[in-house]
């Protein structure tokens, strides 16, 4: 699952490298810059859907019987505000600073900005980071959130997943019919400001992706979850990445690929309990991931700067366009290693005291064992 991690990461730079406003598509060619356009239109969506989902299951997951609700949130604040203050404060003062009021750039640095509608706020400084506002709703509701759904019986847990899809479905529903259709929104996908807001970014709408990652943990953890291999539930993502191309756009947002992306999350937990051999548990993808974090932080800062002040917005034919890509690519790549060394470890190993439990994947035979409950 660790190794999936830069996948999803590397989905949502490739969709932020195809913007043409602001302008980081590199392409001069108009058939190239809207067939790069094309192909990555829905990877980041679909990326960051799989983090949510994820975030749940690796916290059911890895949840530990004596920890405590001050224990657990003090390691996920530490987590994620260190390297979103330095990224942060890196836009700031590379760009956003000279165009962001305090209005947005303190709710921003709250990680509380996807909470208001207006587009200025809730897209502001460093984009990506909206994402975290959802992360820390869920982390604050995970306490709360853990011994219901431990006490879920077994033969309800699909009921409950089915559930949680269909709560998606509804705020598609709602955000499509009842949100205002004006004014539409500036990124140019056909939809309202408000739309945008109340159908992708508003945190609250985003749980039911982080606890649909709760039941499928104690489905593949009770044994229950039916047995696929990576390569199918890849392929079946692929599959569910057409249908988001090809649905209108709300629901192509996680609604089209919400089911791939549950497949692939619990088939890469039961190659991880069985210790199956795969690319993705060789040393390299296990590197990616652990930069994986960082590396998500770091693409819009590095790819907005680099596309604005130091290439002037210059567009190029395909190669040397394509070379541009890859040293964004590669960039990022080194920023998110520097804010796993320089940021994110340092701070985990002062201030983040261990707790009891390793945390890892249940030994093989062990896996219909239930987590005890997280936190009291």
């Amino acid at each position: 699952m660790t190794g999936l991690r830069f996948i999803a990461a590397a989905l949502v730079f490739f969709f932020h490298a195809t913007f043409s406003d602001p302008p980081m598509n590199p392409y001069a060619d108009e058939s190239w810059q809207e067939g790069f356009r094309w192909l990555f239109s829905m990877a980041g969506w679909m990326g960051v859907s799989f983090f949510f989902v994820l975030s749940g299951f690796v916290l059911t997951w890895s949840a530990k019987p004596h920890d405590t609700i001050t224990g657990f949130l003090r390691r996920r604040l530490l987590k994620i505000f260190p390297n979103h203050v330095a990224m942060w404060a890196l836009a700031m003062v590379l760009f956003a600073g000279a165009m962001t009021p305090a209005s947005a750039w303190l709710p921003n640095l709250l990680l509380l900005h996807s909470w208001f509608p207006q587009h200025s706020t809730y897209i502001s400084v460093n984009p990506p980071s909206w994402s975290l506002c959802s992360e820390l709703l869920f982390y604050l509701l995970f306490p709360f959130l853990i011994r219901p759904v431990l006490r879920i019986r077994e033969r309800s847990l699909w009921v409950w997943a089915g559930g949680m899809v269909g709560g998606m479905l509804a705020v598609q529903l709602v955000t499509d019919f009842l949100v205002p259709q004006q004014p539409e929104g500036p990124e140019g996908f056909g939809i309202s400001v408000s739309q945008f807001w109340f159908g992708y970014n508003f945190p609250p709408v985003r749980m039911f992706e982080f606890v649909l990652g709760m039941i499928l943990a104690r489905l593949v953890l009770s044994g229950a979850f039916t047995r696929i291999r990576i390569l199918p539930a890849a392929l079946l993502c692929v599959m569910g990445y057409a249908v988001a191309m090809a649905v209108p756009f709300l629901y192509g947002l996680n609604l089209a690929t919400i089911v791939p992306v549950s497949l692939l999350i619990c088939a890469a937990a039961r190659a991880d309990i069985e210790r199956r051999p795969t690319v993705l548990r060789g040393r390299t993808m296990q590197w990616l991931g652990t930069v994986s974090f960082g590396f998500y932080l770091a693409q819009y800062v590095v790819m907005y700067f680099g596309r604005t002040a130091l290439m002037d917005e210059r567009l190029f034919d395909p190669f040397l366009g394509t070379l541009v890509l890859i040293g964004f690519f590669f960039a990022t790549l080194l920023v998110g290693w520097l804010l796993l060394m320089c940021v994110e470890r340092p701070v985990m190993r002062r201030w983040a005291r261990p707790s009891t439990g390793t945390g890892a994947a249940p030994e093989p035979g062990q896996e219909g064992r239930q987590p005890a409950p997280a936190v009291r």
